[in-house]
């Protein structure tokens, strides 16, 4: 392993326990799963803003797992279907297109690139858990309301707070490390 490699390799994985540690720290909670946590995005965007994309991804899918392993949500109906679903949707594909953070910010310079970029993964990020939303979690959704409704009511109002901490961080962070936290192309 060349050293660049191995030191690469080892911030991704002290992000990762970062992101992993912030993820224990819960502002709100909702009942089926999702919650606003301290920051815990913000380390693997700063991955996503410092990486190529091949680690960035994988480093955001572990995180993925991770949380699937600490706080695993079973589907409402207990099907093959509904278990595969909820684990591609809300824990590998919803964490690991944070990893594309990068690509949506290069285009763009400094503060403004970051914000661009993580706006934009977190996004994405909503978009993977309103469609499980929608396909899976439905079946909670009141009577009468339309589940993609719910779905965007349900996952918004987590994913709101938990975008609006995460801009706040970056914005901190770029200010305080303006150096260290930047773009690399």
């Amino acid at each position: 392993m060349q050293k660049t490699t191995v030191s690469t390799l080892a911030e991704c994985a002290l992000l990762l326990a970062v992101a992993v540690a912030l993820s224990f720290i819960t502002v709100f909670h909702m009942p089926y799963g999702g919650s606003v946590t301290l920051c815990s995005m913000v380390p693997l965007l700063y991955v996503a803003f410092r990486y190529p994309l091949r680690w960035t991804c994988l480093t955001a899918l572990a995180h993925g797992l991770l949380q699937m392993l600490f706080s695993f949500y079973p589907p409402p109906a207990r099907t093959l279907f509904a278990f595969t679903g909820v684990v591609l949707l809300d824990y590998a594909a919803a964490f690991g297109v944070l990893g594309l953070a990068g690509l949506f910010a290069r285009p763009f310079k400094g503060t403004r690139g970051m914000l661009i970029g993580g706006s934009a993964a977190l996004a994405v990020r909503f978009l993977c858990h309103f469609l499980s939303g929608i396909i899976i979690w439905g079946v909670y959704a009141p009577e009468g309301q339309a589940v993609w409704l719910y779905s965007l009511l349900y996952n918004g109002s987590f994913m709101l707070g938990e975008w609006l901490l995460s801009m706040a961080a970056i914005l901190a962070l770029a200010k305080v490390l303006p150096k260290h936290l930047r773009l690399r192309p």
